[in-house]
């Protein structure tokens, strides 16, 4: 049956996997498949597609059930003729009426044609009660605020379904860090003419969901579900943030007050003489927001380098130095 996505395969776990684990494969595969890193690259949009849809299924302990109770008779031999098979009731259909009420009833999955139907019904992308193919949905558009670097994000995303059927609309919305750490105001435009201004809150993580509540199809809401793209200084270490601060010989054998980038802006730090590459030094309260009115801090860690082109004056200071320089890193090595 060629329409049977076995998601647990997708994502490269076992069915016994814990919620917890599959978080974590999740976010590695989103990382190394996402549009945004692999600018043009079909074959990573449509696996970054795949694992996406995987996750929306494995994540939610509701979804998952009925996955794994359906997926059992995929195989059976008048399912893959074409007929729906004659399988037990669900314990308990977690999913969504046609008139946007949760339903609790016994599900008998022979309802479902296929595969496809199946998990168009769980991720909400359908008429619950439709047989055939509904017309195409209204495209989201997302535009994240030019402002910041490395510039407007334009993302499109079709949701399918009736527009007099109540359903909860989820949109990505990838931002840079800077913008994920203010928040503020963003547009999102719907092609059937809506405009929305959105308020975002500062302090955005990956994965977080946004409620626009009544901003969906037919009354529904709208989620934006947030991506922080990969910073070339920054990188977040829980509510931490770490950043390489390249120094000069000189300043590290000297010290001294050094200007630091920070999200707030540059900081002066004070570095200790004889600093060694590698040793990190702390400026606290300057990391990422925790959600509880607190930060983190932000670890510096030294980088010592070595210029590759001197001027000739700078040379002959050079060679002074090594003519009355005392230390010997190679001391330890004549023992």
């Amino acid at each position: 049956m060629q329409n049977f996505r076995n998601y647990y395969q997708i994502l490269g776990v076992p069915r016994d996997t814990s919620s917890d684990e599959i978080k974590k494969v999740y976010r590695r595969l989103a990382r190394q498949y996402h549009p945004d890193l692999n600018p043009g690259n079909k074959e990573a949009e449509e696996k970054f597609k795949e694992i996406s849809e995987a996750y929306d299924i494995l994540s939610d302990p509701s979804k998952r059930a009925q996955y794994d109770q359906f997926s059992r008779f995929w195989k059976q031999k008048d399912f893959q003729s074409g007929k729906a098979p004659r399988t037990p009731a669900a314990k308990t259909w977690n999913g969504r009426t046609s008139n946007g009420r949760t339903s609790t009833e016994d599900v008998d999955f022979s309802q479902f044609a296929d595969f496809n139907t199946f998990v168009d019904q769980l991720l909400n992308r359908r008429n619950d009660n439709a047989v055939s193919t509904p017309p195409p949905g209204p495209r989201v558009r997302v535009d994240a605020a030019d402002s910041f670097k490395p510039g407007t994000t334009k993302t499109a995303y079709t949701v399918g379904g009736s527009r007099a059927t109540r359903r909860d609309v989820e949109a990505r919305l990838s931002l840079p860090l800077e913008k994920a750490y203010v928040g503020g105001n963003e547009r999102i435009r719907l092609e059937d003419g809506r405009s929305l201004e959105v308020n975002m809150p500062g302090g955005m993580v990956t994965g977080q969901r946004i409620r626009l509540k009544n901003q969906g199809l037919g009354g529904g809401d709208l989620y934006l579900k947030i991506t922080v793209t990969p910073h070339a200084f920054f990188k977040l270490e829980g509510s931490d943030i770490r950043c390489q601060l390249p120094l000069t010989p000189s300043e590290a054998v000297l010290g001294g007050p050094i200007e630091v980038p920070t999200l707030d802006g540059l900081v002066k730090m004070r570095v200790p003489s004889g600093v060694r590459s590698g040793q990190r030094l702390r400026l606290a309260g300057k990391g990422y927001p925790t959600g509880t009115g607190t930060r983190g801090d932000q670890l510096v860690e030294i980088q010592i380098m070595v210029p590759t082109e001197i001027s000739a004056q700078e040379r002959e200071l050079y060679e002074k130095l090594r003519l009355i320089e005392t230390f010997n890193p190679r001391l330890d090595l004549q023992e």
